[in-house]
């Protein structure tokens, strides 16, 4: 069932992009020989995404060393925002989207760092504002050594589809 009438989430992911100067319209780029998105049924696997607008890298460095806290948690909203951007490319709408079900979270940090969840967080509060209750995720998130580009955060997720 979808929840449309309470919550228009196209409307809320461009308000949202808007605000972090994120395009959802403008095509992805990929970084290799690989599929960003691989639907099976109504399960929906996401590649890594990193906080790429353009052809750049919105946040890069080492959370805790070079990037602050805020920069992290705006660094997992960018990534979240390219990962509903292609949920809402495959389904047409992220109103026939159920529920993102599983959501991981890569913060390149430095060894003394220990706020992964608070910038999880990030990523999960605007999950939460562009679709409601279907936004409700279990979640991990790490602590690495390096991420490509050099990005401070990726994040990769599962999501339902309504329907198949």
């Amino acid at each position: 069932m979808l929840d449309t009438a309470l919550h228009d989430r196209d409307r809320e992911l461009d308000a949202a992009s808007a605000e972090h100067g994120f395009d959802p319209t403008v095509p992805l780029q990929i970084g290799g020989r690989y599929s960003p998105l691989v639907r099976d049924g109504r399960t929906l696997y996401l590649s890594g995404q990193i906080p790429r607008i353009g052809d750049h890298i919105a946040v890069a460095g080492v959370v805790g060393a070079e990037v602050s806290l805020e920069r992290a948690k705006r660094a997992a909203a960018i990534c979240v925002l390219r990962a509903l951007t292609l949920l809402r490319q495959e389904l047409g709408s992220l109103n026939r989207l159920q529920a993102v079900v599983r959501m991981t979270v890569f913060v390149h940090c430095d060894a003394g760092f220990t706020q992964h969840s608070e910038v999880a967080d990030g990523a999960s509060d605007l999950v939460w504002r562009v679709l409601g209750t279907a936004g409700a995720h279990t979640r991990t998130s790490v602590g690495v050594l390096q991420l490509p580009k050099n990005a401070a955060v990726e994040l990769d997720l599962i999501a339902t589809s309504a329907e198949s």
